[in-house]
């Protein structure tokens, strides 16, 4: 994980040394500390989680906390009250028992989540200086995640671990 933060605070200098109009776009996330790159409009706020699981994460706490608060009043008492004496009886909405069916998806797409693909659109719009869509981002993530790595390894331990992967024969 430490490699990873150390790549992507490698990667975020080295734009912002080549667009230092981008430093103003630059926050740091209330809950991690971390820097990342957000869209003008929200320049200035010090308020912002960071789309890399801080954002989910205090939407979590929020929701179990106003959810508690809920019912520990007396309607929400109640309602918890039936809710469960309808559990223990076996009456739920999902009478039937059936498999949902899959949705249409493209193996191709990588499963990534929406704020990410979300960060990356603006992160290179803001980046490249023009409104980038969510296809192109897909895209070019598709091709990008598609490429075989060779970072931090030189081109001898490459090769023998791959040999050792998939030996010839």
């Amino acid at each position: 994980m430490k490699v990873l933060a150390l790549a992507y605070y490698y990667v975020l200098s080295s734009v912002l040394r080549c667009n230092p109009e981008l430093r103003r776009c630059c926050v740091r996330c209330k809950h991690c500390r971390i820097f990342f790159l957000t869209s003008p409009c929200n320049a200035r706020r010090r308020d912002l989680g960071c789309p890399f699981g801080c954002r989910q994460a205090h939407r979590k706490r929020q929701s179990a906390r106003r959810s508690a608060a809920h019912y520990n009043t007396p309607s929400g008492k109640e309602k918890k009250r039936l809710l469960n004496q309808r559990r223990s009886l076996g009456l739920t909405n999902h009478t039937v028992d059936s498999v949902p069916e899959e949705d249409s998806v493209n193996p191709e797409v990588p499963d990534l989540e929406e704020e990410v693909i979300e960060h990356v659109r603006i992160a290179t719009g803001l980046i490249e200086g023009r409104a980038v869509s969510r296809a192109e981002i897909i895209f070019m993530l598709i091709r990008v995640l598609r490429q075989h790595s060779m970072v931090r390894e030189n081109r001898l331990d490459y090769v023998i671990r791959h040999l050792n992967s998939k030996p010839p024969g």
